[in-house]
């Protein structure tokens, strides 16, 4: 492996051990202390925050797509094999440093877990939701300090994409919730994100076929990971959206309703699953002392 020379000495990016202990602390806080914290508490009602959170991941999701498109994919880049330019031009330090953005917006998202729990909602918080949130600044900040440029920044690119649609759909569901059933487009957005693995998977493959200094050895990392992360959203997407595995997700007993848990989940986002409401409240009508 090659340090940048010039990354590595950048925030969060000169040693591991900040970026860890983030990480660290965040599954302390999802699965631990927050939870006790609100244990005895009403959920915190953050309609503000997240109208601020979710608008400046979007601008910040969309600034580092235009950024790299311009400055990479649409100007200069090849498709089929890109090596990394190390040199300290301002065209490399300027890919360099869409990267680096890219590394610190992955750590703002962990944020999207802590406020799951601030408002009690913990069944979103899933194993897809937490993997993901987990692996993507370990892989950013990889990036960033070794290969900060070049064939991997196309999986940055398109997870950008992907997330300018997903925050613009929670942005809209956090100004305006009375309208959130209008918003049809949320189950196309986990289509999204399997075709976005798809396309990782057959562009980080062509480092098998094509040689251009671009380190081979890293599809050991990225193509097991997208086969992983696709499966995980394929399954979701199959409870979720398919009615005959719904039915199966959830039974009826003495008047309860049980339920596997399972949020509606997208690149790490949960959307909340509302689709079952009314007949929720049918049976609590005829069963009003049996509540799940």
């Amino acid at each position: 492996m090659t340090i940048h020379p010039r990354t590595r000495n950048w925030f969060l990016v000169s040693s591991p051990v900040p970026g860890i202990s983030i990480l660290i602390g965040y599954h302390y806080f999802i699965h631990s202390w927050g939870p006790k914290y609100m244990e005895h508490r009403k959920p915190f009602q953050m309609k503000n925050v997240l109208v601020m959170y979710n608008l400046i991941q979007v601008l910040l999701s969309t600034w580092i797509f235009i950024e790299g498109l311009s400055s990479a994919w649409l100007t200069k880049y090849s498709f089929k094999c890109e090596p990394v330019d190390f040199s300290e031009s301002p065209d490399a330090l300027k890919i360099a440093r869409i990267v680096h953005v890219y590394f610190l917006a992955k750590l703002t998202e962990l944020l999207d877990t802590v406020f799951f729990v601030l408002r009690k909602k913990e069944k979103q918080v899933t194993f897809l939701h937490v993997y993901h949130h987990t692996v993507m600044p370990m892989i950013a900040w990889g990036a960033t300090k070794y290969y900060p440029g070049g064939h991997g920044t196309f999986i940055g690119l398109i997870n950008s994409f992907v997330h300018i649609v997903m925050y613009t759909y929670y942005l809209l569901a956090a100004l305006l919730p009375q309208y959130q059933k209008y918003l049809w487009w949320k189950k196309y957005i986990t289509t999204l994100q399997m075709g976005q693995f798809c396309l990782a998977f057959l562009h980080n493959s062509q480092l098998l076929l094509y040689d251009c200094g671009y380190p081979r050895w890293s599809v050991v990392l990225t193509l097991p990971n997208a086969i992983f992360f696709y499966l995980l959203f394929s399954d979701f997407y199959k409870m979720a959206y398919e009615p005959d595995r719904r039915k199966k997700s959830t039974t009826t007993a003495n008047g309860k309703i049980e339920s596997n848990g399972i949020g509606r989940k997208s690149n790490g986002n949960d959307f909340e699953d509302t689709s079952n409401v009314s007949s929720i409240r049918k049976i609590k009508v005829v069963d009003k002392g049996k509540e799940d």
